[in-house]
């Protein structure tokens, strides 16, 4: 297995909104999407502002915050000279996302002495090219270094399945359904999911869980029996005129990311290491290769192709003329097989495509957040498990959907939640509002819920109350509620039974999720 050294900037998405926006170093920060955290820096952090977290909870953690926008193409863009950096004492860089870049360990420990001298030197390679903080970590394949560098570490050599063993299955890479069910069967750390039989993870959980298991067990995601491609498939463009502006390398990122992907198509493979080549007309010679650890769709690869020009076309080192040459070769295939698209992934799926037009179409006539898609999550109440992005932006991941979750409602969930809760009281037989004590006991059984028009709905079962006392640690920032779920009289044959759910806050209930 090739021992890989990775180079991992902490916070990356933030430290790249902040360089783009003139952002000083140490204010904090975080990237914002959907009205979601979903990157913070380490001054944010100090002020209790989480990954994840609504933007006005972070806002109100620290009022301070400097709130920015995602871009992908930033990210990207911005990382370019960190790349250049690594790539003036290591040959073989490949870019893994912004903010990671991986290179054989060989070459560098050799010429510095050792792989910890090596680590260090890149370190301060990176710090005084762009001043950008990072850390270095160094094993046997690519998962285990990428977690490595997250700790700064030099695993061993022969070690890599040691030094997973211990971690979380969270740990495995966009995976959170197998993560999910893994924690439901007890298995909740990566050397538990390596000690099952490779046969029987893949009978039981699939493909796609086979390869994680081989992370797990400290291999490559797939067996080292990859094929490298014949020439001919790499494609080219020659532009007229040359390319010197982003937006005609955005145009010619998609024509040849979607040429690439049928010719590979063709021959029923997939691209999981793209190099993209350039040349000017000075004859500059420009060459960047792209890991990723999924096969690549035909928009992977243009936002790939697209990033990088746009680094090289934007960045601090561009070239002196415009782009007269531009060829993209997949350095690594797979069977064309691992690449399952999604519903709305488009690829060769006609109806998927129009699908989306149509829906961009809405977005341009309603605004952004007329198209939305959930991400189901963490969390306690039903609003707080679902995460809505707006189509086209890329959805944040979730939190983990298993415990700890102390005050979770059981299954199953609300068919409606309301936008904004609705204000009910609710009485015993005696008229007397209902409350919820300290303990988390109610004052009396519920008899009767009213809603603001002034109807009355007799309860005949409930169950609850849910205590959830959220942030005890903080004053300033803890609440405590209390949910209970009702089972309401039938009115007429028409309405039928109906249940709600209930949540006491500030000594108010509210209805705040509706079952069919």
């Amino acid at each position: 297995m090739t021992r890989l050294l990775v180079l991992w900037c902490p916070d990356w998405p933030v430290v790249a909104a902040g360089a783009a926006a003139g952002l000083a170093v140490d204010a904090p920060a975080a990237v914002v999407a959907a009205n979601r955290v979903v990157a913070v820096n380490a001054f944010a952090r100090g002020e209790g502002v989480r990954r994840d977290m609504r933007r006005r909870e972070a806002q109100q953690r620290c009022p301070d915050l400097a709130v920015l926008p995602a871009d992908a193409d930033r990210d990207a863009r911005v990382f370019e000279p960190v790349a250049a950096a690594v790539e003036e004492l290591a040959v073989g860089v490949e870019v893994v996302r912004a903010g990671v870049v991986a290179v054989p360990a060989k070459g560098p420990s050799g010429y510095f002495g050792s792989e910890a001298a090596a680590a260090e030197r890149l370190i301060d390679q990176v710090a005084a090219r762009t001043g950008a903080e990072s850390q270095v970590g160094i094993a046997d394949g690519l998962f285990a270094a990428t977690l490595a560098a997250y700790r700064g570490l030099v695993v061993p050599p022969g070690g890599s399945a040691e030094f997973l063993a211990p971690l979380g299955v969270h740990e495995l890479p966009d995976r959170a359904e197998l993560v999910d069910l893994l924690r439901r069967l007890g298995l909740r750390t990566l050397g538990a999911f390596a000690a099952l039989e490779p046969a029987d993870v893949a009978s039981r959980f699939g493909a796609d869980a086979g390869y994680a298991h081989r992370l797990a067990r400290g291999l490559e995601q797939r067996p080292p029996s990859r094929r490298r491609p014949p020439v001919d498939l790499s494609v080219s463009h020659v532009p007229d005129p040359p390319i010197d502006r982003v937006d005609a390398a955005a145009f010619a990122a998609r024509t040849l990311g979607e040429r690439l992907h049928d010719h590979l198509a063709t021959h029923g493979l997939a691209c999981t290491r793209l190099a993209i080549h350039a040349a000017t007309g000075t004859g500059e010679e420009l060459l960047r290769l792209w890991r990723c650890a999924d096969p690549l769709t035909p928009s992977g690869i243009a936002d790939r192709v697209r990033w990088q020009l746009d680094g090289w076309l934007r960045g601090p080192h561009r070239p002196t003329s415009g782009i007269t040459l531009l060829r993209l070769e997949p350095e690594e295939v797979v069977d064309g097989h691992a690449l399952q698209l999604g519903l709305w992934q488009g690829g060769h799926d006609e109806g998927a495509e129009r699908a989306g037009r149509a829906m961009v179409h809405v977005q341009g006539l309603l605004g952004p957040e007329a198209v939305v898609t959930p991400t189901v999550g963490g969390g306690r109440s039903p609003a707080d498990r679902v995460t809505l992005t707006p189509w086209g932006e890329e959805r944040p991941e979730p939190e983990a959907p298993e415990p700890p979750w102390p005050g979770r409602l059981p299954t199953p969930s609300p068919a409606t939640v309301p936008a904004i809760p609705v204000q009910v009281s609710v009485t015993d037989r005696n008229g007397q509002e209902v409350g919820v004590t300290g303990r988390f006991a109610l004052t009396a059984n519920p008899d009767e819920v009213r809603t603001p028009d002034g109807t009355t709905h007799r309860v005949i079962a409930w169950a609850g109350p849910w205590p959830a006392d959220e942030r005890w640690w903080d004053p300033k920032t803890a609440h405590r509620r209390a949910r209970l779920q009702v089972l309401l009289a039938e009115r007429s044959e028409e309405d039928g039974q109906g249940a709600l759910l209930l949540v006491r806050e500030n000594e108010k209930w509210s209805v705040e999720g509706i079952y069919d």
